[in-house]
């Protein structure tokens, strides 16, 4: 059976396709991604503005001729916080409809902390020991804590990159006093998840999804000359090597971005506040380790219409 999985996120929408066998063993036989940047220039005003609107629209209308192309049996498409917070999400959904045919289902920042909490957990062996995961998104960010069995605790917080620049339009390069204001800014809306790191006490943090692969690219890249994240599922980074990255970022200004290796030009602005979100992370909590997802939402849903979430054996993978 070939299904396909569609997430339509903040600012890239994904394609993959797999085929599934009898045993639940999924083989990726297609995987695409579109820069769609629903949030530029209104996420704030809770709207998808005219022109991301059309252009989301047409990344959609491409994608559906993939999927016809290559005969898939079962379409899931799932559509994440820009959607879901504009005032026109629903209309959105009903114009891909219109033109394409595929229904879309507008889910929870709940819907899509399980949904990336089952991703991470096809790639990597969580193991006993509670882990946080993190997905910087464009338009939210998700924290789960949990472990290979089970979650413990999980929150989506509209504090995605897209929306931090919007809130906090950051100087070229950025100041010290508009790092403050954001670090300040965090404090205050990462208050649920200080609560549960005290109950549930983390030592790594697992970045999910495109931020973390951005500087995994970058620390590749600058120290080993090569992009070691490319082959791999899942990557433990070395925390100071991000530090010096983290801290070039800061001092760089968006030209100097645009040359940097690893670093495409849908994220020379996003970087900068994800980057500052993923320091924070590390710094308040103490976090020892952190360890590179390429799973995350997608790779999670494949899992559950796969029939693995009904009751089927907990053993089936998705290989690339």
């Amino acid at each position: 059976m070939r299904l396909a999985i569609l997430d339509l996120g903040t600012n890239t929408f994904h394609l993959l396709i797999v085929e599934v066998d009898s045993k639940g063993e999924s083989k990726t036989i297609f995987k695409s991604k579109r820069t769609v940047k629903l949030g530029e220039g209104a996420i704030h005003r809770q709207l998808i503005d005219a022109v991301p609107f059309e252009r989301g629209l047409k990344a959609m209308i491409g994608f559906a001729g993939i999927i016809k192309e290559y005969g898939v049996d079962r379409v899931a498409g799932f559509a994440t916080s820009a959607i879901r917070s504009a005032t026109n999400g629903k209309l959105f959904i009903t114009e891909i409809y219109r033109h394409t045919d595929l229904r879309i289902k507008t889910i929870s920042g709940l819907q899509e902390a399980r949904l990336i909490y089952h991703g991470v957990r096809q790639c990597m062996p969580i193991g006993r020991q509670p882990v946080l995961i993190m997905d910087i998104g464009g338009g939210s960010t998700e924290f789960i804590v949990a472990n290979g069995n089970r979650i413990f605790w999980k929150h989506s917080f509209d504090i995605g990159a897209a929306r931090l620049l919007e809130l906090f339009p950051p100087s070229n390069p950025i100041s010290d006093s508009e790092i403050r204001q954001i670090n300040r800014f965090l404090d205050r809306e990462l208050q649920p998840l200080q609560v549960a790191l005290k109950k549930f006490p983390v030592n790594r943090l697992v970045g999910a999804s495109g931020s973390f692969e951005t500087l995994a690219e970058m620390m590749g890249w600058r120290f080993h000359k090569r992009n070691n994240a490319k082959r791999v599922k899942s990557l433990l980074l070395d925390l100071k090597e991000y530090e010096t990255i983290h801290q070039l970022l800061l001092r760089s200004t968006t030209a100097q971005r645009m040359k940097m290796k690893g670093l495409v030009k849908m994220r020379v602005d996003m970087i900068i506040p994800a980057s500052i979100c993923t320091k924070y992370v590390l710094k308040k909590f103490k976090l020892q380790e952190m360890v590179l997802s390429k799973f995350a939402l997608k790779e999670g849903a494949l899992w559950e219409l796969a029939g693995v979430g009904q009751g089927k054996s907990h053993k089936s993978k998705v290989t690339s």
